[in-house]
């Protein structure tokens, strides 16, 4: 899969908007860590590949990826019922060194 065809976009909202500007730093049992941001990504990209995207599209260092796969919300239009599509979010922690300046 095309790494520009893995990110469909970053998602920018107000706690997305928080957790990029929070850092921590090192503590005695973890490592220090940047900001983290929250981007759509392709239902079938794995980790790895949004991670490998990630930091060429960026040019940043990825120090850990968390995946959810979130269900579409049911609707009713009219007299019909349908139901809006999933879709896979990524939150990509960077190496505190790094930030994405979208956010």
């Amino acid at each position: 899969m095309d790494i520009y065809h893995t990110i469909v976009r970053p998602l920018v909202t107000e706690k997305g908007t928080f957790q990029s500007r929070l850092s921590h730093g090192t503590t005695r049992t973890r490592p220090a860590r940047g900001g983290s941001f929250t981007f759509e990504v392709h239902p079938e990209a794995t980790k790895p590949q949004v991670r490998s995207a990630i930091e060429k599209i960026y040019n940043v260092k990825v120090r850990a990826v968390r995946t959810s796969n979130r269900v579409g919300k049911p609707r009713r239009v009219r007299f019909k019922r349908g139901r809006t599509r999933g879709w896979k979010k990524a939150v990509v922690v960077l190496d505190p060194n790094y930030h994405i300046d979208l956010f």
